[in-house]
C-alpha cells in the first residue's frame, strides 16, 4: 500500500511536508520499537517505524536502516531540528494520537507485515 494512502487512511499528521515524494512509496512492511538497536538489527529496509522515541537518534537510525517513515504514537512530536533532519535526510514524519499497540494494530489490517509474517 503506497505511504500517503497509508497516511490518509490512519489519519496521520504529516510533519515532514518535504517529502511528499514518498508517499507513491510502497510499504509492504513495518516495524514497532522504542529501542533503537533493536530497530537497527530488525527494520525491514524501506518500511515504517512507529515509536514514542522523538529525538534525533530516531534519524538517524531510520536513516541507516533504510526506513521510509516513522510514525510517533501518542501525539508525539519532535522538535524543530529533528523535523529537519529528517527532511535532509529524506525521512517521512507522522504524528498520530493512538498508541503503539492501535496503530500496529490498523497497520496490519491494512496489509503491512511485520518482517517475519
Amino acid at each position: 500500500m503506497k505511504l500517503e494512502d497509508i497516511a490518509r487512511e490512519l489519519a496521520f499528521t504529516e510533519l515532514t511536508p518535504a517529502t511528499t515524494a514518498n508517499g507513491d512509496a510502497e510499504i509492504a512492511r513495518g516495524y514497532a520499537s522504542d529501542l533503537l538497536s533493536d530497530v537497527l538489527a530488525h527494520a525491514p529496509e524501506g518500511g515504517l517505524l512507529v515509536t514514542l522515541q522523538v529525538h534525533l537518534n530516531v534519524i538517524a537510525v531510520a536513516s541507516h536502516a533504510g526506513l521510509t517513515a516513522v510514525v510517533f504514537a501518542g501525539d508525539r512530536r519532535p522538535d524543530d531540528d529533528v523535523l529537519e533532519k529528517a527532511a535532509a535526510e529524506g525521512l517521512s514524519l507522522y504524528s498520530s494520537p493512538a498508541d503503539t499497540f492501535d496503530i500496529v494494530g490498523r497497520l496490519y489490517a491494512l496489509g503491512v507485515k511485520g518482517n517475519h509474517a
